[in-house]
């Protein structure tokens, strides 16, 4: 009877909606969550909420389905064409989107049926929004009537960067603008009392790095075992950072496989991935996109080769002269990116910085600054450069080139974003030219190199 106070996890189909006492209990998981099912609620106090998702409500608006015409177009889908609650069309209204992404078109019509899905896509094709989209209208759709704990979300996010989760955080709370329903991020390096305080209160999605989502599991602030819908984001950057082990962890606190939705996602799938995916998921959908078609089809891509001891001299001339309003900047070390901001701001340049050297907090300001048009220029390191999701970026310049070829894929994906055009260029020199080859063969094409123009080469002041 606990877990039908509570509500019970939602997976079956077949009894979506009309939940027995009997389906509650089954939905207890075997994992280990169950065991502390009663102690935690015995040994913690927490505050409870009544009728919390009664107070989803509909956002006080004259907004109806009119006021977002969208044609119907050959061979695209919109929105229209999913049956959405209308508080989440008033949101996807306002975020100005009107025909699906090929990963948004592909996915939805199986993760709104409650399918798990296994995506392999690049950043930048709308996958965010095709997974915050599922849970938002299986959360409206799906109300839990009784009564619910705090600290006990319905529906979690993993991602492997501080800056995703904020993104994703972000994103999320644009789209479910008229939802009604309360997003949690809880990162590292940020204030932990008020990410705590925000759990005492009803949760409904909570959007996590790994260790921060450890943490507070560990202090009994927050509890996981009433999920419906777990997604783990670029799950090949978990691997390479490490964070097997603690996403592990983390799904088996989480409901068994069989009474959740799982929604994974990653750049590429290894032999390590794969496993995963046939351990966390059941029966899924493989939905694989293509990152030809977003490396190369919106972004103009150039190779300069150049000496290392005229690379500054040419970044700079890039800047101030090619029309480069939005600039990221890519260096492969954390030093190497220190070194290029000191250079840029003792030149004038408008810019900030992302490593991980930089406390989260500055970060976070920092990012905002490059979204609202206050610098121009934005120096990172990979590991930070994955939560840049930012539209209207001109352009992406590899300062050095990536070791690792799919790391080229996620630079020159923060341009050319969202259907918009974009430039990428590298710089190639005697230290790093060896590892073009690798890139051309993940990109399936030869890249374009040629010599910097003389007037990019014209000594700077």
């Amino acid at each position: 009877m606990l877990k039908k106070l509570f509500g019970s996890a939602k997976k079956a189909p077949s009894t979506v909606g009309q939940n027995t006492a009997a389906d509650a209990q089954s939905a207890i998981p075997k994992s280990g969550a169950a065991d502390t099912n009663e102690k935690h609620r015995d040994g913690h106090k927490r505050g409870r909420e009544r009728g919390a998702n009664k107070a989803v409500a509909k956002a006080v608006s004259t907004w109806s389905l009119k006021d977002f015409d969208v044609a119907p177009e050959e061979g695209k889908t919109r929105f229209h064409d999913l049956d959405l609650d209308e508080r989440l069309m008033h949101g996807i209204a306002d975020t100005g989107f009107k025909y699906c992404s090929p990963i948004q078109a592909a996915s939805l019509p199986h993760t709104l049926r409650g399918n798990d899905v296994i995506g392999k896509a690049q950043t930048g094709t709308g996958k965010t929004a095709a997974f915050l989209i599922t849970i938002f209208n299986d959360l409206l759709s799906n109300p839990i009537e009784e009564e619910r704990f705090a600290g006990e979300p319905r529906a979690l996010v993993i991602a492997p960067t501080r800056e995703l989760v904020v993104q994703i955080g972000d994103d999320a709370r644009k789209l479910g603008k008229y939802c009604g329903l309360n997003v949690v991020t809880l990162i590292g390096g940020m204030d932990y009392q008020k990410q705590q305080d925000k759990l005492a209160g009803m949760v409904d999605i909570v959007v996590a790095t790994p260790g921060r989502l450890l943490d507070f599991e560990g202090r009994k602030d927050l509890y996981l075992d009433q999920i419906e819908i777990l997604v783990i984001d670029e799950a090949d950057r978990m691997l390479d950072m490490g964070f097997i082990p603690q996403v592990k962890r983390i799904v088996r606190s989480c409901p068994r496989k069989s009474h959740r939705q799982t929604l994974l996602f990653s750049a590429t799938f290894t032999d390590d991935i794969i496993r995963l995916t046939e351990q966390w998921t059941e029966e899924p959908v493989n939905i694989e996109i293509e990152p030809e078609s977003v490396a190369t089809d919106t972004v103009d891509q150039k190779v300069y080769l150049v000496e290392s001891q005229d690379k500054f001299k040419l970044l700079l001339n890039i800047v101030r002269h090619e029309s480069a309003t939005s600039v990221i900047i890519f260096a492969n070390r954390r030093d190497e990116t220190r070194r290029l901001f000191e250079k840029l701001q003792k030149a004038g340049i408008r810019c900030g910085i992302l490593s991980g050297e930089i406390p989260q907090n500055k970060r976070s300001r920092t990012l905002q600054q490059f979204k609202d048009g206050e610098i121009e220029c934005l120096v990172a390191t990979d590991v930070a450069g994955r939560g840049i999701h930012v539209n209207g970026v001109s352009h992406v310049i590899n300062y050095t080139l990536p070791e690792d070829a799919d790391d080229y894929v996620h630079r020159i994906g923060r341009t050319g974003r969202a259907g918009a055009t974009g430039t990428s260029i590298s710089f190639a020199c005697e230290d790093d030219a060896f590892l073009l080859p690798g890139i051309e063969a993940e990109l399936g094409m030869k890249l374009p190199c040629e010599r910097p123009p003389e007037h990019l080469l014209a000594g700077v002041r």
